[in-house]
């Protein structure tokens, strides 16, 4: 048996959609060569001995095969002679016990259960014919399960080493609900860094733990524990060509290891509110024999959590993801509580949220790296990981080393210049709040925006970096910009706010950042309008939308306004304060258009005659269209780019969807009166043809209503006025 034990052959690992790199990175690890990823799985040579360790140690393997052979299989009778040919014998006895799986890519066999059952005849038929007695079904614990995959009109036939999904490690009881298989868990904890986290002592924290899976998977990642020792039956015990010997080595090392790392486990810790989900925990890391290892208790998710040891540590979570609208709408605080605690006391600790809602994800509020696609069954999830950057305070000391630095002094020349400038044409224009820097500088990837009230607050966002820049020149970049500002604005550091600016889409734009409800009074012209420097990305004011607030705001007297895609409702604010007849906003969130009521309060305007309009502005305006009731002389169209809402009865793309708009809202026009359309998308292309085809011309005022401090990027944003050709 020794011969066997050395001898390499090939064999296949299986491993859930999503996982394909790590499973390629287990199966070395543990020693395969010659391994090649596929969709779901990967092909390797092994010994024996490494086929073993692999259903012993394999994380977040599936099964692992043994192929036998790969025969045509054009027909069912063709697989019958075909499998009938083999040697079973040397795989199976003649009163043992038998089951085969059965899957297929586009097969010749179309019905993979009868495929299935014509294999399984022919096994039984050879043993019979050359024994006198057949072997038995069990689909639950054969002796020999055989894998038989069926790809066009070929089949492979092999050998389950595994007997079952590896998934299964022997802690949970059948049956019971849980929402995350154990490899899935153990493949997100990976991913995650859980083990480099543990090997430094870091705790692993689970504030959602439910039946206990990331826990008790992150105990056995850390005191390196095989995740198939409790397992109480494996594909190959079965098997006649099994090395008893061999496997009882491999079982005594890893009951040794065990016992080493069990030593050496860092705090393990869990809460969960529902006492029952703690039961079903509790029960779990008893029968994995962690309960000396792992704690939990019954605790709210909330910012004063109960830890034993609150240390550096590892926060992983699996929160609900709701179905529908009204579940949603209850999980965006708990999703935001997750945000304020890695901002808070747990602001220096990694984090790694799963979850199947990504627009909840965003409640969170925290830029994260490149989410994970992972599925939960069939249910496609991201894994969200956020790692915490050193803090932006800086201390004198470091501030001043920071802004003498080459590239520091450049950034300061450079914003010395734009201020020179912009500060004598904001005195002139009587402009309050303006853009000084944009990115002048490919290194230093900011815009710095200056909003003067009762202080003066510089709010800073950072571009986010391509992938290729290293991570830490862009933090020391970012550190030196902070440690200019204050220097050369005389500005305190707590008026400076800072965020990471990335692609956004959708109406991702407008999610929230954080919950601090900060509110601050800035003018412009004649307006007092409320902005928010840290719950958002954007501050509630698009500064490079200023002249077309002001031109707004002039045109408006006598006139009917209507202010779609409203957000804060500040052109809403420009058009009452010019006289407007009566104004109509629209917007789908409740919390802009609450920001809109006190904007339109904070400068005296109410009654009846300035509605505020809860709705999809799409469907809304459709809608009124259809009614013809409504008439507006000026209309405000500035919607996003792109916007999936789940309020939405469709998805919003601004370059598919313009012309419908612009329809839409002309048939609203009354006679003389315009639209003034904008948008941010910067390959945005007008379709003047079809819109003149449907009676409407389009003047281009872009350039009319670029501001002085956005000069430089000239494409923030287009801009056009639409009327009707008849007039």
């Amino acid at each position: 048996m020794s011969r066997v034990k050395h001898k390499l052959r090939r064999f296949y690992a299986s491993a859930p959609k999503g996982m394909g790199e790590l499973l390629v990175d287990e199966l070395r690890d543990l020693g395969a060569q010659r391994v090649q990823g596929g969709i779901a799985g990967a092909s390797f040579d092994a010994t024996l001995e490494t086929a073993y360790r692999l259903c012993l140690w394999g994380r977040v393997v599936n099964r692992v095969l043994m192929p036998i052979t790969d025969v045509p299989a054009a027909t069912p009778e063709q697989l019958y002679e075909e499998v009938h040919a083999i040697r079973w014998e040397r795989h199976l006895a003649a009163d043992g016990t038998l089951a085969v799986d059965c899957t297929g890519i586009k097969p010749a066999i179309s019905h993979t259960r009868y495929a299935a059952l014509k294999t399984k005849d022919a096994i039984v038929d050879r043993l019979r014919e050359q024994f006198g007695e057949r072997p038995s079904v069990d689909l639950e614990q054969p002796d020999l399960r055989i894998n038989l995959h069926l790809r066009g009109d070929r089949a492979r036939i092999a050998v389950d080493l595994s007997g079952g999904s590896l998934h299964r490690r022997g802690y949970r009881i059948e049956g019971a609900a849980a929402p995350l298989k154990e490899n899935l868990a153990a493949a997100i904890l990976l991913l995650a860094g859980w083990p480099d986290e543990a090997a430094r002592g870091a705790m692993l924290l689970d504030p959602m733990c439910g039946s206990g899976t990331f826990l008790i998977e992150g105990a056995l990642m850390a005191a390196g524990i095989a995740p198939g020792l409790l397992r109480e039956h494996f594909g190959f015990t079965g098997w006649r060509g099994h090395d008893r010997a061999l496997w009882r080595q491999l079982l005594e090392e890893a009951e040794q290891r065990r016992q080493q790392g069990l030593a050496q486990l860092p705090p393990i810790q869990g809460f969960d509110a529902s006492e029952e989900a703690l039961e079903a925990a509790r029960g779990n890391i008893e029968r994995a024999g962690l309960d000396d290892y792992i704690t939990v208790s019954r605790h709210e998710l909330s910012l004063d959590l109960p830890l034993d040891q609150p240390q550096q540590g590892l926060l992983v979570i699996n929160p609900p993801y709701g179905e529908r609208l009204g579940e949603v709408n209850e999980l965006k605080p708990l999703y935001g509580t997750i945000g304020e605690l890695l901002r808070g006391p747990l602001s220096d600790w990694p984090a790694a949220v799963f979850t199947g809602n990504p627009e909840l994800a965003a409640q969170i509020g925290l830029q994260s790296e490149r989410p994970v696609t992972l599925y939960n069954g069939p249910l496609e999830c991201r894994l969200f990981r956020y790692r915490p950057r050193p803090s932006v305070h800086i201390s004198e000391d470091k501030a001043e080393t920071l802004a003498s630095s080459p590239g520091a002094q450049m950034f300061a020349n450079r914003l010395k210049k734009n201020l020179k400038r912009l500060r004598k044409w904001a005195r002139r224009e009587d402009i309050h709040c303006y853009r000084v820097y944009d990115a002048d500088l490919p290194e230093y990837a900011v815009a710095v925006d200056l909003y003067r009230g009762e202080k003066l607050w510089v709010h800073v966002q950072e571009y986010e970096a391509p992938q290729s820049v290293d991570e830490e020149k862009v933090f020391t970049r970012m550190q030196e910009v902070l440690a200019v500002l204050p220097q050369l604005l005389e500005v305190p550091p707590a008026q400076i706010f800072y965020k990471v600016r990335k692609r956004q889409k959708g109406t991702s734009q407008y999610e929230k950042q954080a919950q601090n409800r900060q509110f601050h009074e800035v003018r412009e012209g004649p307006c007092r309008l409320l902005v928010n420097f840290s719950d958002y990305l954007d501050t509630g004011l698009f500064l490079d939308h200023r002249i077309t607030r002001q031109m707004i705001g002039a045109e408006a007297r006598g006139k009917r306004f209507l202010n779609l895609f409203a957000y804060t409702g500040t052109a809403t604010v420009h058009a009452a304060l010019g006289k407007a007849r009566g104004t109509t906003t629209v917007d789908m969130s409740r919390t802009y258009l609450d920001w809109a009521r006190r904007n339109l309060k904070r400068n005296g305007i109410s009654g009846a005659e300035h509605e505020l309009i809860q709705a999809d502005c799409t469907a809304w305006l459709a809608e009124q269209a259809g009614k013809g009731t409504r008439q507006y002389d000026l209309i405000f169209l500035d919607p996003p780019t792109f916007s999936s809402s789940k309020r939405m009865a469709g998805t919003l793309d601004i370059q598919r969807d313009h012309v419908r708009l612009l329809t839409d809202a002309a048939r609203l026009l009354s006679p003389g009166g315009s639209i003034i359309f904008s948008n941010n998308y910067r390959r945005f292309r007008l379709d003047e043809d079809t819109l003149a085809a449907g009676g409407l011309t389009a003047e281009d005022i872009s350039r009319s209503t670029l501001p002085a401090d956005f000069e430089r990027n000239p494409r923030i944003h287009r801009c056009w006025r639409i009327r009707k050709t008849a007039e």
